[in-house]
């Protein structure tokens, strides 16, 4: 696959999560696909994913991924970001700087690596992860 392919995959992937519709957001995954938020062990498999993501869904009544660099080898991403979230519970909006790697295996994301602070994500946003 060609890296402006998998670096739109990607882009398309993070934009994604303005629309707010988890089979969208999980139609972008293999089915053995990893999420690995780094500073936690990782989540192995595509049900487990779906359910952190409908509960990020139903924690934050808005949530962009907004790129602020993105550059892509093969099936391998990087993505630089910024990620913008609103609090269901009380309207509070944070902000949380990240660098997302993605690797991809037939046109779908098989690893999701995000690195970003943990105390930082989780003194924001109330969420334990």
């Amino acid at each position: 696959m060609s890296h402006a392919n998998s670096k739109q995959i990607v882009t398309d992937f993070l934009q994604s999560w303005g629309g707010r519709d988890v089979d969208r957001i999980m139609s972008f995954f293999t089915p053995d696909a990893v999420y690995h938020n780094v500073p936690v062990a990782p989540i192995k498999g595509t049900k487990a994913i779906r359910e952190i993501f409908d509960a990020f869904l139903g924690a934050f009544e808005t949530i962009a991924l907004d790129i602020v660099t993105i550059a892509g080898e093969g099936d391998l991403v990087l993505a630089e970001r910024v990620d913008r979230f609103t609090l269901k519970s009380n309207g509070k909006y944070f902000e949380l700087p990240v660098n997302g790697v993605f690797e991809l295996r037939n046109g779908k994301i098989h690893r999701f690596s995000d690195y970003f602070d943990l105390q930082t994500f989780e003194s924001r946003s109330g969420f334990k992860l």
